[in-house]
């Protein structure tokens, strides 16, 4: 009896935890959905171009080789004729010093020293180097002193340096579109209200390269890819050449679920997990790229399944590049 009581009483409060989060999202997802709508923004009156680019995947859940440490995470760098952009850093989800990031870096041959500026995504755990940074609102290289030339850190949201490397405090609120260097933008923040996690500002990268088009490279595309190619457009006179990174499609298939995969599928949307994530979503996602007749295009395993990487692999056919730590793309 005493079993039973406690079981029904366990069962109460979860569903009176996801009624209470059902309609904070609901609300959350009006709120955000309005704020896009009032968000005008004007096209980029700048021209400057880059004239090559790579992109280095330094934290995924995908490696070329047992060398590299991989996790769900992103840290992708990402390189010019003059300037490299480090993009995230990874999750550190055991607390490790050396960190995955700096352990793969070291691996393969890449310094803080030759880095011109951090920038976040957006400012969760898998991103900003962990769960107490997420928590803090800080972020962190490894947990323990990391020395780095004293570069500017570009954020959607405010955030600090944590204690073990204070000496990364330029930050700059990139809010909206901007300027980070010449060629390279920040498409500004993008806010979605997702299930559990609640409110997120998200900016993606673009970078304009020579006689090619836009190169924009994603964190987790939780803004969704309809909207960043939207806010794309309203920016840019360019098509858009590439896109690589995360759009966030753990979609549950048979032989491809795991502890992992629930998890972002249930915190993936703004919508209730009954009523989230699907196949209709990745279609979608699809055609949308499909339309902009890109040349490449990269999705992240960290935060989508195989069977939706599967899919992209099926619609883009050789224009689809795999994102794995250790595998440069060279555009």
């Amino acid at each position: 009896m005493i079993v039973l009581s406690v079981f029904i009483v366990l069962i109460t409060v979860i569903f009176v935890f996801f009624i209470i989060k059902t309609i904070e999202v609901n609300k959350g997802r009006e709120i955000a959905n309005e704020k896009y709508a009032r968000t005008k923004v004007e096209k980029f009156i700048d021209k400057s171009f880059v004239k090559r680019l790579s992109i280095m995947p330094l934290i995924d859940s995908e490696s070329i080789n047992d060398s590299l440490e991989t996790e769900n995470g992103v840290s992708y760098l990402i390189s010019t004729e003059d300037k490299q952009i480090l993009l995230d850093l990874g999750f550190n989800r055991a607390k490790k010093h050396p960190s995955p990031l700096l352990k793969n870096m070291g691996v393969l041959g890449k310094s803080f020293e030759n880095i011109n500026c951090l920038v976040f995504s957006h400012a969760h755990l898998d991103h900003l180097g962990g769960m107490n940074e997420q928590k803090t609102k800080s972020f962190s290289i490894s947990q323990s002193k990391v020395e780095t030339p004293k570069i500017p850190v570009y954020s959607p949201v405010k955030i600090r340096p944590s204690k073990f490397n204070p000496q990364l405090d330029e930050i700059n609120v990139s809010e909206k579109p901007s300027v980070i260097e010449p060629g390279i933008y920040t498409i500004g923040n993008i806010p979605r209200h997702l299930f559990i996690m609640g409110y997120v500002e998200e900016q993606a990268l673009a970078l304009r390269l020579e006689g090619k088009g836009i190169v924009l490279i994603v964190g987790c595309g939780h803004q969704t890819i309809q909207k960043i190619i939207e806010r794309t457009k309203q920016l840019f006179d360019d098509n858009i050449y590439a896109i690589f990174g995360g759009l966030h499609f753990p979609i549950l298939k048979k032989g491809n679920v795991n502890f992992m995969s629930v998890i972002q599928y249930i915190v993936g949307s703004d919508y209730a997990p009954w009523a989230g994530l699907g196949e209709k979503d990745v279609f979608e996602a699809i055609e949308s790229i499909k339309a902009e007749n890109v040349s490449f295009v990269g999705l992240s395993p960290h935060d989508s399944s195989t069977w939706s990487i599967n899919e992209f692999k099926k619609a883009f056919g050789n224009k689809y590049i795999d994102i794995m730590v250790g595998k440069e793309i060279h555009m």
